[in-house]
């Protein structure tokens, strides 16, 4: 049991865990709710992988994921939220509220909200490479995002599974000319080739090497050295949830990684919410500052009715 001495003097209402578009827009909410809130974050939320966005609404002519964050961090100062950088290694629940702890953190909230995210898979391209690649709108992860951009565009798909057969027929309402292509061995059942040729998209059979990228084109290095041309390339090798303090308070999960909770956010943590992409749902900013919405709202009634304020919900 962790020893209260000054160092968690401060208690807040809430300490909110992730600073991508779902954790910044509970802040938000939350101190226009009158809430003292914290929000530690890593710096590494998957929006700051886009380049521009052109489906989040209220943006016709697109907004980038980096300054959609900054103006997000901006409003959630504005009404009194504290921004720290960091990262939270270990949280304790004691008696009414939570101790959470990280390099140069101590803090100490009534109630916790998780919005950790995913992190995707990457091929295997060394970061700045990787990073000029998003830029340029040669590789991309997400097609219900920017699929719309690549309309009538040759397209690569690196996903030897069922995942990047998923993926591939998804972007098949895009264009007709779609490869699938991947790393290793292609495992795909008869019934999945049959749908993959009914559509028109190609299988190569031969493992990807690896990647150029160029100005405006992608080439695909094969393992016999044959060499395929792309616009843009399309990685489908899933993403992994980090659900490492999730797994550490005995938190329920859903479809195996995502945090559970009910329509009201809440995990089967009292005092704990969750939202955004660590939560199973569509992976998408409006959906995760939806769920944000909702857990800020739910969590600020359950603390009026911890404090006699109101009724239980």
């Amino acid at each position: 049991m962790a020893n209260e001495t000054e160092q968690f003097v401060e208690r807040l209402d809430c300490l909110i865990i992730g600073g991508g578009p779902a954790g910044l827009t509970a802040a938000i909410y939350l101190a226009r709710y009158h809430r003292r809130v914290a929000v530690v974050d890593d710096g590494n939320s998957r929006a700051l992988w886009i380049p521009i966005s052109h489906n989040h609404a209220g943006f016709p002519d697109g907004i980038g994921g980096a300054e959609l964050l900054g103006r997000m961090r901006a409003q959630a100062e504005r009404y009194g939220t504290r921004l720290l950088n960091g990262r939270v290694d270990a949280i304790e629940a004691v008696r009414d509220c939570f101790l959470a702890r990280g390099e140069g953190l101590a803090l100490k909230a009534r109630t916790l909200l998780l919005a950790t995210g995913t992190e995707n898979r990457r091929p295997d391209i060394d970061p700045a490479t990787h990073q000029a690649a998003l830029d340029r709108g040669l590789l991309r992860y997400c097609p219900v995002c920017d699929g719309f951009e690549a309309t009538g565009r040759a397209i690569g798909v690196i996903g030897g599974g069922a995942r990047g057969v998923a993926e591939a027929m998804f972007l098949r309402t895009y264009s007709d000319d779609i490869t699938l292509l991947a790393a290793g061995k292609i495992e795909i059942d008869a019934d999945d080739r049959a749908l993959l040729g009914g559509a028109g998209v190609r299988i190569e059979e031969l493992a990807l090497e690896g990647l150029d990228f160029g100005e405006n084109r992608v080439t695909a290095r094969l393992q016999d050295g044959t060499r395929l041309g792309f616009d843009t390339m399309y990685s489908a090798l899933g993403s992994d949830s980090k659900d490492a303090l999730a797994q550490a308070l005995g938190l329920r999960m859903g479809d195996g990684c995502c945090i559970a909770v009910d329509q009201k956010q809440r995990t089967s943590h009292e005092g704990i919410y969750a939202a955004g992409d660590i939560v199973y749902a569509l992976d998408q900013i409006s959906v995760a500052m939806g769920h944000a919405a909702i857990a800020a709202t739910t969590l600020h009634n359950d603390l009026r009715a911890r404090d006699g304020q109101t009724r239980a919900t």
